[in-house]
């Protein structure tokens, strides 16, 4: 542990040297990438100099101990003692930190909340999701931008797509990714009928054109006059526009902005968004891997989550953590399910590592 600590040290000094020279201060680019790692490995850093300084003072007070009288052997041995009670855990730390993180966690996320099984009211029951990630997002101080979105006749939405801009959002957002399934008395049952309905959400990692290069040839692009919101050219003018992947038959469509320009470029998000998606399933599928963050994201095919209204539940079926329907879905408790998720995931990740 110690040799391979040290090398880390070695590595983040030469890190250090790097960010002040000359050719990478006056590249902006560059050097916003090594400030960005060098701020991501400053907790491991700090918690391996506190293992190998405990590991220094425990070999100095056993030498000491050597010509120590009665009284200095007893706070040489205290010394000690404490030095090599604080190594478990900052070892503990120190390997989970050592374990590799996920790349696309500093991102921002693109989110596609659709109504599944349930007809009307699994559309209500997708915009109430999109309601509790706009309060998530306010706690935490994100930003939510609206790409494009097909409203419900009967409340909600049939499908919203929207953006999430803050720090760190895919690592937390990821844990939504799923189908979420509700039971509740619909507003539209007038025998006041339990009823079941799902939502499906998918959070994308924001691809940039680093991560994506998109040929243009590869792309087919159609305008058409937006039928919804999108200012005063609704209805008058080509500005929504609908972009098809030819390679993929990919499709995207927006027209919730207010010119053909800018829903041109939420397309493109999206687009991006998408594929770089689809490239991350590609790889892990080559690998023979689990699918990325599997605690976190869970099998499409399944239920993640379920709502349960009349008994004032919410359950999370990948750990089988509990919280309220009320705390969760129209208050402030899904940090706590996304906190044990997050924990479930550390766990896993670090008895793999041992």
């Amino acid at each position: 542990m110690r040799d391979k600590l040290e090398k880390l040290l070695e590595a983040y000094a030469e890190l250090e040297k790097k960010m002040i020279s000359p050719e990478v201060v006056s590249d902006q680019k560059e050097y916003a990438r090594l400030a960005k790692e060098h701020a991501n490995q400053a907790k491991l850093v700090e918690a391996a100099r506190a293992y190998i300084q405990a590991l220094d003072d425990i070999d100095a007070a056993k030498e000491m101990l050597h010509e120590a009288d009665a009284d200095e052997k007893e706070m040489l041995q205290e010394e000690i003692s404490e030095n090599e009670a604080k190594l478990p855990g900052l070892e503990e730390e120190i390997k989970f930190m050592l374990i590799p993180g996920d790349p696309n966690d500093e991102k921002d996320t693109i989110v596609e909340i659709r109504g599944a099984a349930g007809g009307d009211e699994a559309a209500i029951f997708a915009g109430d999701l999109f309601k509790m990630y706009e309060r998530f997002a306010a706690s935490r101080g994100w930003k939510i931008e609206v790409f494009s979105s097909s409203p419900s006749d009967a409340g909600g939405f049939k499908t919203i797509e929207f953006k999430v801009t803050g720090d760190k959002v895919y690592s937390v957002m990821k844990y939504e990714g799923g189908v979420h399934r509700v039971q509740r008395v619909p507003v539209t049952e007038s025998q006041g009928r339990i009823q079941t309905s799902t939502a499906t959400v998918v959070v994308m990692p924001e691809a940039d054109d680093i991560d994506i290069q998109i040929a243009a040839e590869d792309l087919r692009i159609d305008t058409y006059c937006a039928s919804g919101p999108g200012g005063q050219g609704v209805n008058t003018t080509y500005s929504a526009v609908r972009i098809t992947h030819l390679p993929t038959n990919t499709v995207v469509q927006s027209q919730d902005q207010r010119s053909q320009i800018q829903n041109r470029e939420v397309c493109m998000q999206m687009l991006r968004a998408r594929l770089y998606e689809m490239e991350l399933e590609k790889q892990q599928a080559e690998l023979g891997a689990e699918r990325m963050g599997q605690i976190g994201h869970g099998d499409r095919a399944e239920k993640i989550r379920t709502y349960n209204q009349p008994q004032d539940r919410v359950t999370d079926h990948r750990i089988g953590f509990n919280s309220t329907y009320n705390g969760v879905l129209l208050g402030d408790k899904l940090q706590t399910v996304i906190e044990a998720l997050a924990a479930a995931e550390r766990a896993e990740k670090l008895a793999k590592a041992v």
